[in-house]
Formats: structure tokens, sequence, C-alpha cells
């Protein structure tokens, strides 16, 4: 009786790690912990894409947090641990000086223009040259962006430089998180918001208005750098070599984003 009870169990085992087309269920590695990587918000679109693949073809978790590139870099410096960084350029160059990512890891990965986002079913602004495009600024009643962000201090510095900054102030609604943009875009509270267009394309209830147009378009560049103190080095070199393999661009380019220089 005793053994055919232990048979039992013993088929049992078996059943529960054979799905139902047969072939066994891949196992995790052994030891193998998951991969803690910290992401700018710019990229979180394409990355949430690309991480269960990476995951599916390697066999290896990855345990990421979102969050403002400047936040991060910060929340780094105070002792944050991670393997893997994508932030802007100048967060990761600072890193690199500060001992924090492996100079030789650096890797661009993709950049985002800027764009407006509207609430859904709004008229959208006339974004075809840039006179239209400060005409457009000019006649809003009101225009949100996030003030520690990069678009938004991207955005700043353009207003800046064509001479319309000072006109914007009574109208400007500036936020900590590119989640209060839109809130604001659909209670109606703003009518323009300014962010990546990688970040406007997934947000519900909010429209991609338009692209700033060519003349003075702003772009947000991701840049990769792996821990200078990462104790899987191979892992996190894999998985930069998967955010930048051919198989990659089509996401990137559906998710509002390019190429970055030097791809």
């Amino acid at each position: 009786m005793r053994a055919i009870i232990a048979a039992a169990f013993g088929l049992m085992a078996i059943v529960a790690f054979v799905p139902a087309g047969g072939a066994a269920l891949p196992q995790p590695k052994p030891g193998t912990a998951a991969l803690t990587v910290v992401s700018s918000n710019g990229y979180q679109a394409v990355l949430e894409d690309l991480a269960p693949k990476f995951e599916r073809a390697k066999n290896q978790k990855l345990a990421v947090t979102y969050d403002l590139a400047s936040t991060l870099k910060q929340r780094i410096e105070s002792g944050l641990a991670f393997d893997l960084a994508i932030l802007t350029p100048a967060a990761v160059d600072d890193l690199i000086k500060s001992g924090r990512i492996a100079p030789d890891s650096r890797t661009p990965l993709a950049r985002a223009g800027l764009g407006f986002a509207v609430r859904a079913g709004a008229r959208k602004p006339d974004v075809k040259t840039a006179d239209a495009f400060k005409r457009s600024l000019a006649e809003a009643k009101s225009v949100a962006y996030v003030k520690e962000g990069a678009s938004g201090v991207a955005f700043a510095a353009l207003v800046q430089r064509l001479g319309i900054a000072e006109a914007l102030k009574p109208k400007t609604k500036l936020t900590a998180t590119r989640d209060e943009v839109g809130d604001l875009l659909r209670r109606g509270d703003a009518e323009l918001g300014v962010l990546p267009i990688s970040e406007i394309l997934p947000m519900p209830g909010v429209e991609l208005g338009g692209a700033f147009p060519a003349d003075v378009q702003s772009y947000i560049v991701m840049v990769a750098g792996a821990s200078a103190k990462s104790a899987n080095a191979s892992a996190v070199r894999e998985l930069i070599a998967f955010l930048t393999a051919p198989a990659a661009r089509p996401v990137i380019a559906a998710k509002g984003m390019e190429r970055a220089a030097g791809q």
C-alpha cells in the first residue's frame, strides 16, 4: 500500500512539472538572482515590451523600477543597489565619474522626441512649423509639464530660447510626475501637456496632439550603464546586447522612439 501511495505521489510530481503540450517547463538557473534594473520613465514602454522577451529567451528574471532619471540618479548616489541603469546621458556620465557605472558599459539605446499631449478627442494644436508651434502655445489656455523631468527641463530651455517663456508663465502648470500631467489633461485643467512621445502614447485618456516641429525639436536620449559592482556582470551585458539587437528596433519604433546616435 505504501509503495502504491509513493508511486502516486511521484506521478503527481512529474505531472505538476509538465504543461499541457507535454514539453518540460524551463527551470531557473540555480542560484541566479533577478537582475535589478532602474529605468527612466521615457524608456518604460519599450522595456515593458522587451523585458518579458529577454526573461524567456535567457531564463533570467528582471526586477525593474521606473522613475524620473534625476530621481533614480539621486537614489543611486545615496546607495541604491542596481545591476543596470537606463538614464539620460548626463546622469550616466556623472555616475561613471563617481565610479558607480562601468565606463565601458555606456551604451545609447534610443531617443524620443517631445510632443504635445491632449485630452482624448480634444482639438489638436497646429505644429506644422515653428511659427505655428509658437502660436499654438500662445493661444493655449494652459500648458503642463514635469518640472524636474528631462522633457520639462528641455521644454523650459526651448521656450526661453524662443523668447516666449515670460508669456507662458501665467498659464504654466508644473508637476512632479507625468501622471499628474495626464490627470490635468483628463480633467480639463490643462489644455496641452509636454512629454516625450514615448510617454504620451501609452497614457490612458490622452492622445498625441503632435510632435514638435523638427527645427525646435528636442530629444530625450536613453543610455544604459552597468553597475561597476554588479555580481552578475555577464548577464547585464547580455541584457544590453538584447536591448540593442536588430529585433528590438520594431518595438522601439512602435513605442514612439527611434535609434539613438551611436547605435
